[in-house]
């Protein structure tokens, strides 16, 4: 199938499925007139990285999921170690998100939002220290 076809069936924009290419990631087939062509295994593989990529793994990282993927004698403790730190780069960034949302929760309750010029948010952006 061409390039449209397989945008379409994986739901990735053929951009996407090009740089895919480029990266390495999937191997279509060329046809005799040099196009791309897409097979079922192809789609699987787009389909399998939209879902990784979702998930928020990295292309690289996704890279070693596919490569698991690929490899039937591969250790499921192998693709636990890539999923158990992603989950736990996750949680790091929800614990800083947290205390961001708490700092600008506590300037947006310390000014009082009026006519008057002083700002308890602008001091906090502006304090060197």
């Amino acid at each position: 199938m061409n390039i449209g076809e397989a945008s379409e069936r994986s739901g990735l924009p053929s951009k996407t499925i090009r740089y895919y290419e480029d990266i390495g990631l999937i191997h279509p087939e060329r046809g005799g007139n040099g196009y791309r062509d897409y097979a079922a295994t192809d789609i699987h593989k787009l389909r399998f990285l939209q879902r990784s990529r979702g998930l928020g793994f990295s292309v690289e990282e996704c890279r070693q999921l596919l490569a698991l993927y690929e490899d039937k004698d591969r250790a499921s403790a192998d693709v636990k170690d890539i999923a158990e730190t992603k989950l736990a780069e996750i949680d790091r960034k929800i614990r800083e998100l947290t205390e961001l949302r708490r700092t600008l929760e506590h300037l947006v309750h310390a000014c009082h939002g009026n006519d008057r010029p002083d700002c308890p948010i602008l001091e906090e952006l502006s304090d060197a220290s």
